[in-house]
């Protein structure tokens, strides 16, 4: 915890796409967060200042050479450590030269956090496809930043404020999931779900409830082997280590509203399991936290919209809830009214 303001890094992303216009957004709305915060955006301030021009924006970017004395936080002014950009930046327009940049700025906000400069990185949306096309090996934020912190093993946890549904795989084909589910992985997945729950969101005793990977949680075996081989046995002993953990259950009555004021966080096996009922629940404030790492890290839970880009239409609200996340989990206030 935290007795200065909250510092926190915040990564726009792809920047042909929509992370300068909701950064921009940000900041306009600086004074109405609930909780104070030092945030400077770790990007290239003549593409913000692009952006801005071409949304009509009337903002001051204020670039700091380094985050030891933080100016505040205000409205209608972004506080910029620049990372330069590789080619001048067309909205809507992917560009595989400025996938260097993308990566180069995540880099630079991660070695800040490590060093200490700052509380938490807060990232926008970025574009896989056009990292991958400049050649740069690209699966994920999550798995870059687990390489790049030394995180053992990163969990994808998506949160808004009616849901936390968790996975136990990522970015892999379906053909791919079955074989992933093996026991040391799941109990790896399940042990840091359980203490960054306790650590990260401040719930003494988390509730975990764990969907199986088949239909109607295999059926006793008739629908799959997955869970009585290899989810039942390991559920049971993770129990008798004093786990609150219930499962494996059907997915498709594993988010019933009736039942989850039972569960602290929901643990799907694969991504389309848990993350659409998720986005349906609260699409806009949804958050994307990356648990498993030293560091604490939010993002929006949306890609770049393209299409959205430079046009005023874009939604700002996953950023600024993202932002606010990361507050909370920084000042140890998030997980108030959780089970205990």
């Amino acid at each position: 915890m935290t007795t200065r303001p909250c510092r926190l890094a915040v990564t726009p992303g792809e920047p042909a796409g929509i992370g300068p216009d909701i950064c921009l957004a940000l900041a306009r709305q600086a004074t109405s967060r609930p909780t104070s915060a030092d945030i400077v955006f770790i990007a290239d301030p003549d593409l913000l200042r692009q952006r801005a021009t071409e949304l009509g924006y009337n903002v001051t970017i204020n670039r700091i050479d380094a985050p030891n004395s933080l100016p505040a936080c205000r409205p209608d002014v972004l506080n910029v450590i620049a990372v330069k950009s590789n080619t001048a930046t067309q909205a809507g327009k992917l560009n595989p030269a400025n996938a260097g940049y993308v990566v180069e700025a995540l880099n630079r906000a991660c070695d800040l956090l490590l060093d200490g400069h700052f509380d938490a990185l807060v990232t926008g949306p970025v574009h896989k496809g056009v990292i991958n096309q400049a050649g740069i090996p690209f699966t994920g934020h999550t798995e870059w930043l687990a390489d790049k912190t030394g995180g053992s093993q990163p969990v994808m946890m998506l949160a808004n404020g009616n849901l936390r549904v968790a996975l136990a795989t990522t970015h892999l084909p379906l053909t791919q999931v079955s074989q992933a589910i093996t026991h040391k992985h799941l109990e790896t997945i399940i042990r840091v779900l359980h203490s960054d729950l306790r650590h990260r969101f401040h719930i003494a005793a988390p509730r975990i409830r764990i969907c199986g990977l088949n239909p109607h949680a295999g059926e006793d075996g008739h629908l799959g082997r997955e869970e009585v081989d290899t989810m039942i046995p390991l559920i049971d002993m993770l129990r008798r280590q004093g786990m609150q953990l219930e499962g494996p259950v059907p997915a498709d009555t594993a988010f019933l509203p009736e039942q989850l004021d039972q569960a602290d966080a929901i643990l799907a096996m694969y991504h389309d399991q848990g993350l659409p009922v998720l986005k349906y629940s609260g699409f806009e404030t949804a958050v994307n936290v990356t648990l498993g790492l030293p560091i604490i890290r939010t993002s929006v839970d949306h890609g770049t919209a393209l299409e959205l880009a430079a046009t005023g239409r874009a939604n700002p609200h996953s950023l600024i809830a993202a932002v606010n996340m990361a507050i909370e989990m920084c000042s140890g206030t998030i997980g108030s009214g959780s089970h205990e």
